[in-house]
């Protein structure tokens, strides 16, 4: 997921765009370029690496101009040179992009048979090249674009800026989000409300096929059609200060710290503590006749969807298929009639989660979305919008909005089964009770911190590294593994804890370290039963659990990591929390970059 921001501007815009791309750049830091618009030129700095050598870069070699494009880039095709760095351009037109022109080598091929010249490997240089050569046949940069967009197929947002036009620029969306914001005397471009919260909070935003002309005096808006729209402009209210760390080493760690916050604020939006209920925004559909649920997820929200089939099943009775997105539409999923399509997604703009959402509109089904932005595409498109309310998230692993998922999943849940009738209000009444204990849950499990810390030395030399778990805390194992192999680079997996014996149980020996999540409770007895098959192999074991799990099961361990006492229900909760901190210390004792580690985006906005 690339970013991008565009400023048609009063004053010198470099460092703004600088700025801007700063807010993003979790969002990509394989290279990061800008190109402002001077006295006739198309004055291009890019760098490789890191935003701060694109500041170095311009410290030498400055960009005035009063228009500009920045972008920091995720890279999708062609490595992260400077050469590939955005934005491409040409003579007459400069660029940005993020997504994937799909169709972009035989567009370059016929580019390249009429004699234009590349100069990078990436499928965005060919759009500058379409237009350039509309530009060059006499046609204004809206005659250009419009002719351009209809010949892309794939995902993009694009904001493109017109070597004699120094008071203009263009975006375009389709399938990647874009963001129209509204000054005084000055319009913008960006990939999110968050990157333009320092320049404005009137913000509008494109819908999908979308196209703009910005100028200082605003903006007008044509569909895919060219037609001309109006989108309605909005209060983002997206803080400047949201993301900074404040005390916090790294973004990821002040995350974690604010997950007893962000979940209390999430299930204040779905519990009624007095009437000891379960509230869910208006719904429009039948929910007491849902036959069969389907949810669609990537990654951690994957694993989310792991855990709420438990809920679902357990509780209401209903019976769940759970899908990875990138995989959903491949095999002809068979949906039901009157079925609820559930999706999962931190910015709800993930491209194959999005793709599978509109196949199942297709196909029928109620489409209901449990995103932490309310105005992303998902968002718009659902029949049920289900907010996570996490705030913003800038840590590449995600934390706060895992257990804000799970938060909505788990009242979800609980609404279903009250409206089939599976639930009593007495059992209702229990469930608001243990959700509302999360967030001191979660304060007691983030007191442990020190004493995590303390044990990171010894996952860090690992090579490898398995997670252990039962029922609702298996998911938990899979997502402790990937959290240590997004930030710390161990390899890691998740295992049921009762699959061990079917096989895994061969890579056992004591250079591998095994992590066991057991609660105590109905399963915990089996869970100690695994462990001990692991240690007569020699294996090391980390234990986490409750106190009364440890005095039954922590001697002999390499380690072990007290959480609360919970009821099953909010295990999954609290038991996140250990996992995402012994990650984050892993990570730091090997000194990784924990926000923004290799090869990964914060959102996926490509196929």
């Amino acid at each position: 997921m690339c970013g991008i921001i565009g400023i048609v501007g009063r004053g010198p815009v470099a460092a703004r765009l600088v700025e801007g791309l700063r807010r993003m750049e979790y969002r990509g830091y394989d290279s990061a370029g800008l190109c402002t618009l001077h006295q006739g030129r198309l004055v291009r700095r890019r760098a490789q690496g890191k935003l701060a050598n694109l500041v170095a870069e311009l410290a030498g070699n400055p960009a005035p101009g009063e228009t500009g494009i920045a972008h920091t880039r995720w890279a999708t095709h062609g490595a992260p040179t400077t050469s590939n760095a955005h934005p491409h351009a040409t003579a007459e037109v400069a660029l940005v992009h993020n997504g994937i022109i799909e169709n972009f080598r035989p567009l370059r091929e016929a580019l390249t048979a009429r004699g234009r010249v590349f100069e990078s490997e990436t499928d965005t240089e060919v759009v500058a090249h379409l237009i350039s050569e509309q530009v060059e046949a006499g046609r204004s940069p809206q005659q250009a674009v419009a002719a351009v967009l209809p010949q892309l197929r794939g995902a993009f947002a694009l904001a493109i800026a017109f070597r004699a036009h120094p008071d203009l620029l263009i975006g375009a969306r389709l399938g990647s989000p874009l963001v129209v914001g509204y000054g005084e005397g000055e319009t913008y471009l960006g990939s999110d409300a968050l990157a333009l919260a320092p320049l404005t909070q009137r913000v509008a935003y494109l819908e999908e096929g979308d196209w703009v002309v910005l100028t200082r005096e605003g903006a007008a808006v044509f569909d895919a059609g060219g037609a001309p729209v109006e989108r309605p402009i909005t209060t983002s209210g997206a803080s400047a200060a949201a993301i900074e760390k404040g005390n916090y080493r790294h973004f990821m760690q002040k995350e974690i710290f604010e997950q007893p916050t962000a979940v209390a604020q999430t299930l204040g939006s779905y519990l009624r503590p007095v009437e000891q209920a379960v509230a869910l925004p208006r719904i429009d559909f039948d929910i007491a006749g849902i036959a069969r649920i389907t949810i669609v997820a990537c990654g951690t929200s994957y694993y989310a969807a792991m855990v709420a089939k438990y809920w679902f099943e357990q509780f209401a009775r209903v019976p769940v298929d759970i899908d990875y997105a990138s995989e959903f539409r491949y095999r002809d999923p068979v949906l039901e009639p009157g079925g609820l399509a559930l999706f999962i997604s931190q910015s709800g703009e993930t491209a194959d989660t999005l793709a599978a959402l509109r196949h199942c509109r297709r196909e029928g089904q109620v489409i209901a979305a449990v995103v932490n932005v309310p105005t992303s595409s998902m968002a718009r498109e659902a029949d049920l919008l289900l907010p996570t309310h996490a705030g913003p998230e800038i840590g590449v692993a995600s934390t706060k909005a895992f257990t804000c998922q799970l938060a909505v999943l788990a009242a979800l849940a609980a609404h279903v089964a009250v409206r089939k009738g599976r639930m009593s209000r007495a059992e209702e009444a229990g469930i608001v009770q243990h959700l509302l204990e999360a967030p001191a849950a979660l304060n007691a499990a983030l007191d442990h911190d020190d004493s995590i810390a303390a044990m990171a030395h010894l996952l860090a030399p690992a090579r490898d590294v398995l997670y252990l778990g039962r029922g609702a805390d298996f998911p938990l194992a899979l997502e402790g593994a990937l959290k240590l192999k997004e930030i710390s680079y161990i390899h890691a997996e998740g295992y049921a804890a009762g699959e061990m014996k079917h096989g895994p149980i061969a890579l056992i020996d004591e250079s591998v370290p095994v992590i066991v999540l057991a609660p105590s409770g109905p399963l915990f007895e089996k869970t100690v039963s695994n462990m001990q098959e692991v240690r007569a192999r020699g294996g090391r074991i980390i234990l986490i659990s409750d106190r009364d799990g440890l005095a039954e099961a922590g001697e002999g361990c390499l380690a072990t990591i007290e959480m609360p006492r919970v009821h099953p229900l909010i295990a999954p909760l609290v038991y996140a929390v250990p996992v995402q901190l012994l990650a984050y210390h892993v990570a730091v004792a090997k000194g990784t970059d924990v926000d923004q580690p290799r090869n990964l985006a914060k959102s996926v906005t490509v196929e």
